[in-house]
């Protein structure tokens, strides 16, 4: 796992060994961004299931100016820390312990926004559904901000979901599908 464009560009990040944390791999890291193109210096972004963090800081690699890493897991969060010291983004990143149902309440009670919202949930949860309806009902995305949910590609994420989202972008890769949202304009 390493970052693939911006600053510390191909530094190797953290990643714990075993399968308990499935990393996103470069190359869906890669079709991500290819994706999203330009990513401005003012964006804030949230990682849901953050995991080691790759995804995260290749935003701030990028450009991004914030980001909020979520897990339920110390220990993921312990690997989150050490990439952030690496790559020395402490200053511009939050890390929350929390499940996402309540971090995405918690958010939303403090008003925050977000315009990149990255969630990459383990696949047997299935909750790329639920996910993407508790962000547009909490009200998390700037306008046309843009909601990315990694899952297995037999799940169905963007099928009658809130009557503002707009249908961006989704692709599959082998096992993965990366579904891409936005925040649409009345």
């Amino acid at each position: 796992m390493r970052i693939i464009s911006g600053t510390n560009k191909g530094m190797k990040l953290y990643a714990p060994e075993g399968m308990a944390v499935r990393p996103t791999s470069d190359k869906i890291k890669e079709a991500i961004f290819n994706m999203l193109g330009y990513i401005d210096e003012d964006s804030i972004v949230l990682d849901l299931f953050s995991g080691s963090g790759g995804v995260g800081i290749e935003f701030l690699a990028r450009g991004a100016g914030e980001c909020y890493f979520v897990d339920t897991s110390h220990k993921s969060l312990s690997y989150v820390k050490k990439n952030l010291e690496l790559c020395k983004f402490n200053d511009r990143a939050k890390i929350l312990i929390n499940d996402y149902e309540k971090a995405i309440a918690n958010l939303s009670k403090e008003g925050r926004k977000f315009n990149y919202i990255f969630a990459d949930p383990p696949y047997d949860l299935n909750c790329g559904i639920n996910i993407a309806e508790k962000i547009f009902e909490n009200n998390l995305l700037v306008q046309e901000g843009m909601l990315i949910i990694e899952t297995d590609k037999s799940e169905k994420v963007i099928e009658n979901i809130h009557t503002h989202m707009v249908k961006y972008k989704e692709k599959i890769y082998g096992r993965t599908k990366i579904s891409i949202m936005t925040y649409g304009v009345d």
